[in-house]
């Protein structure tokens, strides 16, 4: 009798040992795995990216510190007026994204703190849903929701545009843009201020 307690002892530790190892191997299974096919480093966000002659990072930052560094230096923004971002035309041969190009320029416009930005167009339509959800969805308390028609109107408005010359031999490849920024005023629809960056970039075979 005392062997065959023994023996059901012995079996119920290794079917213990079994199904702990088996649940092992699952989670071992469900576990990602992290391979490192390449090494990666981080590099200097504001170096001179020199990969190739197309359009990049360097190209970004040099368009926006030289127009955002020409608009305050105008004193136009005296009294924080408000600007809104219309359209920035991208007539190269590349895909740009021209919106990060006004990112940048907005971004450091709003750091200054010498001028407001009001919603673009692209922009409007959620605001036109927060205000929507507020005032009709009957979730919020009376007093608290923001008011319809209380929006602040642009001042001003920026229209941008990116052209590109590109001229290439056997052994030469040679790649002009030009970014051209208009202020322009919204009530009088003149252009008050207006500025140019030019960069060429050249490679050889």
């Amino acid at each position: 009798m005392q062997r065959n307690t023994t023996l059901q002892r012995s079996a119920l530790v290794l079917a213990f040992a079994a199904s702990t190892l088996a649940l092992s191997a699952c989670q071992n299974l469900s576990s990602p795995t992290v391979r490192f096919d390449r090494q990666v480093n981080y590099g200097d966000a504001k170096a001179v990216e020199l990969v190739t002659n197309e359009f990049g990072s360097t190209d970004l930052q040099m368009i926006a510190e030289k127009m955002t560094g020409g608009l305050l230096e105008t004193g136009i923004f005296q009294g924080r007026p408000t600007v809104t971002i219309s359209t920035v035309k991208n007539k190269t041969s590349e895909y740009i994204d021209t919106t990060n190009v006004m990112n940048s320029i907005q971004t450091a416009l709003v750091k200054s703190g010498k001028v407001r930005f009001v919603r673009s167009i692209n922009e409007m339509q959620q605001g036109v849903d927060e205000l929507q959800r507020q005032n009709q969805s009957g979730l919020y308390k009376q007093g608290t929701t923001a008011k319809v028609g209380q929006m602040t109107a642009a001042k001003y408005t920026m229209e941008g545009e990116l052209t590109s010359i590109v001229k290439q031999s056997n052994t030469t490849k040679d790649v002009y843009y030009k970014f051209t920024l208009k202020l322009f005023d919204v009530q009088e629809g003149t252009v008050e201020w207006q500025d140019e960056k030019e960069i060429r970039k050249t490679s050889k075979r």
